[in-house]
């Protein structure tokens, strides 16, 4: 009898509901990840649990509550949905299972459901790598592994930003946009992570932060999460034949003091309507999921900055979701493995 194959999706996690209480804990939980906060342990404990959580709880809450739909956080019931078509998709052959690294439904559960299988192919449902995002699902998926008997073959996905079916679903998203009006600019707005943990994984010191580092895409800044997202934002504009010197690659989402990825996307975006740049099209092309950092970020509090700085029109192409296109996207990558 053929056994079937285990594929195990993961995806960041959100809050169980828009309460301040599940907030905190949510943050309690994501940001005491040590690939996430990446300081001393004392130190990471004493900012979350008595700087953090309590004070910036309730003021997410509020934003979370703009989010939330009437199924719930769209990261999660996407997520679930996505799941679904993939099963459906793939078949009777594989079993397809949905965790999330922080929260419910927990990856413990998840990898449960697959614990019968002798293979198991994860997929951090982040395109880009990072130690704070893909990284830290790796090294907790292997952590559970290590008190299973019987462990079974196991295979990471480790980015997917190159894989030509996951740019044509956003390309795809996008036309819809360009079909009904003329832009003059194009930002894609990347998840920002401190400048540090660029430097510390860098292959022979090449990342230097600069356009020259991250302007091709090679065997010594394959890892290095800038690089792929400069290279993902190349391989878009040329799947929208958008020339290089009309769109621009920025982060967002920084944390504390220390210096983050630059440029920064809030700052690029308000002096742009002065450059002559007034309707744009922004994507957010580290995120598969609708989620805070692009619903709300990057589609409501980005376009009044934008808008405040005098510019005339601010698009956010919505993330993946369950586009037909990645689900392929997905099953192609399944298959191959």
């Amino acid at each position: 009898m053929k056994s079937k194959t285990g594929v195990l999706l993961v995806n960041l996690g959100t809050p169980d509901s828009p309460s301040t209480g599940d907030v905190r804990k949510y943050l309690r939980e994501f940001l005491m990840d040590e690939r996430v906060v990446d300081i001393p342990g004392w130190q990471r404990w004493l900012l979350v649990n008595l700087i953090i959580a309590p004070f910036r709880a309730p003021k997410s809450a509020v934003i979370y509550r703009q989010l939330w739909q009437e199924r719930g956080s769209p990261l999660l019931f996407y997520g679930e949905d996505l799941k679904a078509l993939l099963q459906e998709s793939l078949g009777d052959d594989y079993q397809v299972a949905l965790g999330m690294r922080y929260q419910s439904p927990s990856l413990e559960k998840a990898l449960e459901e697959l614990k019968a299988f002798p293979k198991i192919i994860v997929i951090p449902l982040f395109p880009q790598y990072a130690s704070a995002t893909t990284g830290s699902v790796q090294q907790k998926v292997m952590e559970m592994l290590e008190g299973w008997i019987n462990i079974p073959e196991v295979i990471f996905v480790s980015n997917f930003l190159e894989e030509p079916l996951f740019i044509e679903a956003f390309a795809e998203l996008a036309r819809s946009y360009m079909q009904n009006q003329d832009y003059d600019h194009f930002v894609f707005s990347y998840h920002g992570i401190p400048e540090r943990q660029i430097k510390s994984a860098a292959v022979d010191n090449y990342c230097q932060l600069s356009e020259k580092c991250c302007s091709k895409y090679h065997s010594k800044n394959r890892f290095c999460y800038r690089a792929q997202c400069f290279q993902t934002s190349r391989l878009l504009a040329e799947a929208l034949d958008i020339e290089p010197q009309k769109y621009t690659v920025s982060f967002q989402s920084r944390l504390g003091k220390d210096p983050w990825i630059q440029p920064y996307t809030d700052e690029v975006i308000a002096d742009m309507p002065a450059e002559g740049k007034k309707k744009v099209l922004a994507f957010s092309p580290s995120f598969i999921a609708d989620c805070l950092e692009t619903t709300i970020e990057v589609g409501d509090e980005f376009s009044e900055i934008f808008l405040e700085a005098g510019g005339e029109h601010w698009q956010l192409v919505e993330s993946l979701n369950d586009s037909s296109t990645w689900v392929q996207c997905l099953k192609e990558i399944v298959l191959r493995y």
